[in-house]
């Protein structure tokens, strides 16, 4: 796992003058040494068009040879890659046959300049079977191309400004430039404010952007832009329909399990690829309790596991059950314990290392999991997202499932009048509110699933911020020319977003299930720019690797071609991953009540955390400069901390804004302005 940056110099070149600075190159690539901090490397082309840079963390191929920014064999191309590419010994294979040479031992780095020597950006990217973000440099066509991996594990941010074209793995990779805009995207704080984050193209920094999952971006030596999509986790990819046509229920049921271990089997095994000490967090749940057992057969060593607790508020930790998977598989076993002072001790950074605002609060034991996985000299760590969205794994899926199910059963006159009810009941309960208001959509024909993760809908919205203006960012019309922006999501209201996704896939697959549909927009938004990024920037900052085997394409591919019928059966959750594995783990473990990885932030915000947060929150000029309703927000602080009613996630989405805006607009940082 690596850093990259990167700068191409629009026009014609003439001179030193007309060259990139090399020392601004040296600066972005510097801001990311944290995700690589076992060597760095620069390369200016020869005309002083473009430039490359590169952090890297060793963990594939730890020899000299495999350095970046790395060539191919005539130099005329050049590439630098975040990532890992996990069938890259077999696409080497394919290249040597063709007659291509290679100077690393086992680099995936060189695999990837070769390929697309071979094939083409267009060729090579389907071949891939990985995690990554890189950029290549074609000095024969004059063009710099970005890709991101399908499901979006690795991210990748750009902005063009002054004649340039900046990228780098994280923001403040761009910030390292004096001249970077330092504004916020008025339209992106909207979004952000139903969604806990930013859609992809767009980032809290106006002007600045982020390449969507499974999507590579060219550009030319002119400044034109053009972007392609190459896959989508939508049905029809992963089973033979003709072979299931003729299986019985039983019989498919059998097929679908079978399925599901077998290529869970695989991507466990394949994220195993390592020159250097690997792990995995352990927090005795289904997924990361299947990720230890199937790890354990494929090494003879001990795996190490990791796990967290918190020794103020006990009741979220699962350290007896992770401790029984530990003994039973013979883990080298690690834990670490945290409470409000460690969290409050850490949040400066926590801004820091997110670059933008993800108002997810298990940032924050992830955050201490990783610290403690790092000072064990582990580099590479197994982690278990993308489980509970495939399998329906979340309370609120089979709540969204049932309410779907109900509210579909009436005419629509009916619909409004029971939405108007459930309305008029939710003032007391944050999650009665936003299923009165899914309610709402499905009576006024609009889509009823937005995300796994709401916190304002719109009518709070228009609420709490009135007549809220939203400019077209900078740049907005090169994105949309360049086919990464849906002009339609620049307009303030948030189901644009969700309609964008929707809406194609509606078109393209029609007569899907609504669980297929609700999984498609969260592979769209939730898991690559909430989930995943939360991942990538935490664990990145502790230099330590992420693998997700459960988003390995070829399972998503196979789920996304199982119907809701075989997923859901009554009210039990992962009821197939359940089945599948079934004599792998303890069924105790299988069939335990569901608690997630979490933090008791909801707690923490009505103790001494809230008192400051509250304060950081109310001293904010944010809130005027973009007109926020102060004594709206005042009030969900202070009905969460009198125990009216539960606003934690509000609260903490405002808190996340409030800070970011602190540290990165106004350059003050937390607790700057209540001293």
């Amino acid at each position: 796992m690596c850093g990259i940056a990167g700068i191409l110099r629009f026009g014609p070149v003439a001179g030193s003058s007309g060259s990139i600075n090399r020392d601004l190159l040296s600066r972005m690539t510097g801001a990311l040494a944290h995700r690589g901090p076992d060597g760095e490397g620069l390369w200016v082309a020869p005309d002083g068009r473009a430039g490359l840079g590169h952090r890297r963390l060793t963990i594939i191929d730890l020899s000299e040879t495999a350095n970046q920014p790395m060539p191919n064999a005539d130099g005329s191309k050049l590439i630098v890659f975040n990532g890992e590419i996990w069938n890259h010994i077999a696409l080497r294979a394919e290249l040597v046959a063709a007659g291509y040479r290679f100077r690393t031992d086992h680099s995936d780095t060189e695999v990837l300049i070769h390929g697309y020597d071979a094939w083409g950006i267009a060729g090579l990217l389907p071949r891939l079977q990985g995690m990554f973000a890189f950029a290549i440099w074609d000095d024969t066509r004059k063009r710099l191309t970005l890709a991101r991996d399908r499901v979006g594990v690795k991210p990748v941010y750009f902005t063009r400004h002054d004649g340039e074209f900046h990228f780098a793995s994280e923001i403040k990779g761009l910030l390292a430039d004096p001249r970077a805009r330092r504004r916020v995207c008025n339209v992106a704080l909207y979004h952000y404010l139903t969604y806990l984050t930013t859609p992809a193209p767009l980032t809290m920094f106006d002007g600045i952007y982020k390449l969507p999952c499974s999507t590579y971006l060219e550009i030319e030596a002119d400044g034109r832009m053009q972007s392609a999509h190459y896959w989508d986790a939508v049905p029809g990819l992963g089973v033979d329909a003709a072979r299931v046509a003729r299986l019985s229920e039983s019989e498919l049921t059998d097929y679908y399990i079978d399925g599901i271990r077998e290529r869970l089997e695989r991507a466990v095994e394949k994220r195993m690829m390592s020159d250097v000490p690997y792990g995995a967090f352990l927090s005795g749940g289904i997924d990361s309790s299947a990720n230890v057992a199937l790890m354990d057969r494929f090494t003879d060593d001990p795996v190490n596991t990791f796990t967290i607790g918190f020794s103020d508020y006990t009741h979220l930790n699962e350290l007896d059950h992770a401790r029984r998977i530990a003994t039973l598989f013979k883990t080298n076993h690690h834990e670490v314990l945290v409470d409000e002072a460690d969290m409050i001790g850490y949040i400066g950074d926590l801004v820091h290392q997110q670059d933008e605002p993800l108002a997810d609060w298990v940032c924050i034991p992830l955050h201490f999991v990783s610290e403690l996985a790092k000072t064990n000299g582990i580099k590479v760590v197994q982690v278990g997202e993308g489980s509970d969205e495939q399998f329906c794994g979340y309370r609120s899926y089979m709540g969204q499932l049932s309410l779907h199910r109900a509210m579909g059963a009436f005419p629509k006159i009916v619909q409004r009048g029971m939405a108007l009810g459930a309305r008029a009941i939710a003032g007391s309960n944050v999650r009665l509110g936003l299923y009165a208001d899914i309610a709402g959509r499905m009576a006024n024909g609009r889509e009823p699933f937005w995300s796994g993760s709401i916190a304002f809908w719109e009518a709070q919205k228009k609420s709490l911020l009135g007549d809220f203006k939203v400019p077209e960012p900078t740049g907005a019309a090169d994105m949309i020319a360049a086919g990464l922006l849906d002009p339609a999501i620049l307009r303030a209201d948030s189901f644009e977003v969700a309609r964008s996704f929707l809406e194609p896939f509606d078109r393209k697959h029609p007569g899907q299930d609504q669980l297929t549909r609700m999984i498609h927009n969260e592979f769209k938004l939730r898991l690559p720019e909430l989930l995943l990024m939360r991942v990538d920037k935490i664990s990145m900052a502790s230099s330590l690797e992420a693998r997700e085997p459960f988003l390995d394409h070829d399972l998503v591919e196979f789920t996304m071609d199982i119907p809701q019928s075989a997923k859901v059966k009554g009210r039990e959750a992962k009821h197939l991953l359940k089945r599948a594995v079934t004599g792998l783990i303890p069924d105790d473990i299988i069939h335990r009540k569901k608690q997630g990885f979490a933090a008791p932030m909801s707690d923490w915000l009505k103790g001494g955390f809230g008192a400051q947060v509250e304060r950081e929150i109310m001293a904010s000029p944010m809130l005027g400069t973009m007109g926020f309703d102060r004594a709206m927000v005042a009030g969900l602080i202070a009905d969460h901390r009198s125990g009216r009613r539960d606003t934690a996630l509000p609260v903490w989405v405002i808190y996340n804004l409030v800070a970011w805006h602190a540290h990165w607009i106004e350059g003050t940082g937390l607790g700057a302005r209540a001293a």
